[in-house]
């Protein structure tokens, strides 16, 4: 009578046993397939309301390399002095200004973009420093000279960055 009655309850439970596994596996399924969906469409929500933020973000930092652009810095900044220590300061101070004005627009940039600007507004103070350390540079409209003469023979750092921004911007299509 045991054994009647052990492979009766054995032949109750067992189908049901496996009736609920594969329920569970299912629903986990079906589950796991809806959070993914939800976890998507928050995510395609996000980016495009993101979208406008980081474009603007690019607009200002391409807006900033223009600016700290020595042909243009140096024809927007006029000398207060003669003294060339005082004219370098001046125009270093003004691209730092620039930079501290823009510096939460990383947030929206890449990584690899903000460390270009951050080069590239380096780039644009060496650029200053060394030419107000020649000895040939006297006063402060000799130094705006020599900067100037200097790009026409290279580009400036600003042109290199606008055009990994430009790539970047192009890549967000």
């Amino acid at each position: 009578m045991d054994s009647t009655i052990l492979t009766e309850i054995i032949a109750y439970t067992l189908p049901s046993l496996i009736t609920g596994v594969v329920a569970y596996s299912l629903f986990n399924a079906h589950f796991k397939d809806q959070q993914n969906t939800r976890r998507w469409l928050l995510q395609k929500d996000n980016q495009a309301a993101s979208l406008p933020l980081r474009l603007q973000a690019y607009e200002r930092m391409t807006l900033f390399m223009e600016r700290i652009n020595p042909s243009q810095l140096l024809v927007r900044i006029t000398p207060l002095s003669d003294d060339k220590n005082d004219y370098r300061n001046f125009v270093i101070a003004q691209i730092e200004q620039e930079f501290e004005h823009n510096l939460t627009q990383q947030i929206y940039i890449s990584d690899e973009c903000w460390s270009i600007i951050v080069t590239a507004k380096n780039a644009t103070i060496q650029i200053v420093r060394l030419a107000a350390k020649n000895e040939k540079v006297t006063d402060a409209n000799s130094l705006r000279e020599t900067i100037l003469s200097d790009l026409l023979e290279k580009p400036s750092p600003s042109s290199a960055a606008l055009a990994f921004i430009k790539n970047e911007v192009g890549q967000l299509w």
